[in-house]
């Protein structure tokens, strides 16, 4: 069963938030090997709004790539998040097209799963930036 390693801290000092983040979720990565975890179930997660504010928030969404350096599927949880909700000036409920910006950006970044409330419409958001980023894989559709 995949094991989700998610970042978080209590508290926002950070000099170098994506540096930082990195190296906390390779720590977490090698004690839960360690533990005698197989290292291919392993899910890295940023832990976007947990123990960061906004701007450290945005600084990971901008940088999510370097996620890949740690060598494990990546998952995004940003959904109606009150990163987004600061950014727009919205309240939870009206987060979709804030969420749906973050999925897409996630996509190109090579993020590999999103944790969202409104599935439908992220799937098809995912789908899409999938498409651009990786190509589209249906053999029947030309040119």
């Amino acid at each position: 069963m995949p094991l989700v390693i998610s970042h978080g801290r209590r508290e926002a000092p950070f000099r170098d938030v994506v540096t930082e983040v990195i190296a906390d979720l390779a720590a977490a990565l090698a004690r839960a090997m360690a533990a005698g975890c197989a290292p291919e179930l392993l899910i890295v997660d940023p832990g976007i709004g947990f123990g960061k504010t906004a701007e450290q928030n945005l600084a990971l969404l901008r940088d999510l790539a370097r996620l890949g350096e740690l060598g494990h599927p990546v998952l995004l949880g940003t959904s109606r998040k009150s990163t987004i909700g600061r950014v727009l000036g919205l309240p939870p409920g009206e987060r979709l097209e804030g969420t749906l910006a973050t999925t897409a950006l996630a996509i190109a970044a090579g993020v590999d799963i999103v944790r969202v409330h409104d599935v439908a419409a992220n799937v098809r958001a995912a789908r899409m930036a999938d498409a651009v980023v990786r190509g589209w894989p249906d053999p029947d559709v030309a040119g």
